[in-house]
């Protein structure tokens, strides 16, 4: 896989697919600017090397497609210089604006998935977009499990280069696959048991811990028809394959109970085993927090994917808060986590700068991690 240090890019039309697909809110306003500050260094880097710049991405909000022009203004304010934005992304037009462009100027092109070439992989329109440039910079490891157009069409066309968050990403996710320091410990949250389990079968093969936070360890029970009387959440089978004898496992042995609706402020501590049909598990509780801390204090690679609870609601934010707090303790580990959620979650208890690797990748870091090849690394090679 080459990298920006392998050219020479002074005075080259640089198209750039980057991962803008940021949270917005109802009026429009971005509320999380994570991976656009992600994207920075590779686009600093390539204005210091005088490139002309394109940049390109999707953005959605609920599966409604959303324009970029909301990126190019927060872009502007990040980068301290006008982003121009072009209001297609294939075209005359945009053949026309990009081509006004100066060594050391940006353009934003407007929304990829505007167009059914992108999701539908079309060469036609692969071939469009890589008429913009003469250089091809794959800066969205978050998309690189989508065969789409700008993802792994492209590279087809242009001379192909991994930016600085795609390379980083792929090192250190490698770092983790294949070369982790002992104990290795993985903590696996969140509620989408059947988006992890390739990972979580997998990475089970090295960790020498794994540990499953409130909801997803209830699905496991259940799955496993440990926990009686309830109906099967998820259909995957793979579940089948976690040997809860593995001394590996370590599921809640306690929980933060609530009724299954939140209502009449009912809360109670209990033991996973005494759950009530009325209830649902919604944190960890303080005996299972205890066990894993303990077990996080031995660490000397940690991997982290979803929170352990319900942490946006303050009755439910302990177990979250703990496991994170414990994490951030110990310094002498390598510490990555990766997903939404997760990311939320760290920002929210301030404990970002405590790991040494933060992935702008949900499904594409759990299906890299899963062993599985990833299509848009695939065509950089």
């Amino acid at each position: 896989m080459r990298t920006l240090k392998d050219f020479d890019f002074e005075n080259k039309k640089t198209l750039v697919r980057c991962d803008f697909n940021v949270g917005i809110d109802d009026k429009g306003k971005i509320t999380d600017d994570f991976r656009i500050i992600k994207s920075v260094p590779t686009i600093k880097y390539l204005l210091e090397k005088k490139a002309i710049v394109i940049l390109m991405s999707h953005l959605e909000k609920k599966e409604k497609l959303v324009s970029l022009k909301v990126v190019a203004e927060r872009l502007e304010n990040i980068l301290g210089q006008k982003v121009k934005f072009v209001q297609s992304c294939v075209g005359s037009a945009a053949l026309k604006e990009t081509r006004k462009l100066k060594p050391g100027e940006i353009a934003l092109l407007e929304n990829l998935r505007f167009e059914k070439g992108e999701k539908a992989n079309d060469e036609k329109f692969a071939k469009e977009l890589a008429q913009l440039g003469e250089v091809y910079v794959d800066e969205a490891f978050a998309c690189s499990h989508r065969a789409h157009a700008s993802i792994v069409g492209v590279p087809k066309f242009l001379p192909s280069y991994a930016g600085l968050l795609m390379e980083s990403e792929v090192a250190n996710l490698s770092r983790i696959l294949k070369n982790p320091e002992h104990p290795f410990i993985v903590i696996v949250g969140g509620t989408k048991v059947e988006t992890k389990i390739k990972t979580i079968l997998n990475i089970s093969r090295l960790a020498d811990h794994i540990l499953f936070g409130s909801k997803i360890g209830e699905i496991i029970l259940i799955q496993k028809q440990i926990m009686l009387g309830r109906d099967l959440r998820v259909k995957e089978k793979m579940v089948e394959k976690i040997d809860l004898t593995n001394p590996k496992i370590h599921l809640p042995v306690d929980g933060v109970m609530a009724l299954k609706d939140l209502s009449e402020g009912y809360l109670r501590k209990a033991a996973i085993g005494a759950i009530r049909i009325e209830e649902e598990v919604y944190d960890i509780g303080p005996e299972t927090v205890k066990v894993f801390k303990e077990i996080i204090k031995t660490a000397k690679t940690i991997f982290f994917n979803g929170p352990m609870g319900m942490f946006e609601n303050h009755e439910f934010i302990n177990g979250t808060k703990e496991i994170l707090g414990a994490i951030a303790k110990n310094r002498g580990a390598f510490k990555v986590a990766g997903g939404g959620e997760t990311i939320e979650a760290i920002n929210k208890f301030g404990v970002a700068e405590n790991f040494d690797f933060l992935s702008t990748g949900g499904g594409a870091m759990l299906e890299f991690l899963s062993g599985d090849e990833l299509p848009g690394v695939e065509a950089l090679k």
